[in-house]
């Protein structure tokens, strides 16, 4: 059973930081995609970064564009996200999410395989 597992949430004041990873196991980690979708009490899930398998090509939400940096270590089969400067609004449930192998694209219905999540609370 292919199974991603999302690591680093927790609480953190606004302006700081958080690294959450994200570990593939049974899975063609290097071949897919890997993105990280969010979703708030009451809201949809939202894209937030996505990676492919070379990483040339690397998309953010606007609303995390500068602040957020997601990468991904082949080596470990491992995607993370560098999160800084954190605002209230950052604050959701974070999930980590795998696409089909070699076929690039950032939507929630591309998505393959999803993690179970981890929760990020930004506030004071």
């Amino acid at each position: 059973q292919v199974e991603l597992v999302e690591s680093g949430g927790g609480w953190v004041h606004p302006g700081g930081s958080l690294r959450l990873s994200c570990v593939a196991s049974r899975l063609t980690f290097r071949i897919r995609p890997m993105a990280w979708f969010r979703q708030a009490p009451g809201k949809e899930r939202e894209f937030v970064a996505a990676i492919d398998w070379n990483s040339p090509t690397i998309d953010y939400a606007e609303a995390v564009k500068g602040r957020f940096s997601i990468s991904r270590d082949n080596a470990k089969d491992t995607v993370y996200l560098e999160m800084n400067s954190l605002k209230p609004e950052d604050t959701a449930v974070y999930y980590c999410a795998a696409g089909r192998p070699l076929f690039y694209s950032i939507t929630t219905e591309a998505m393959y395989y999803w993690g179970k999540g981890t929760l990020v609370t930004a506030s004071s």
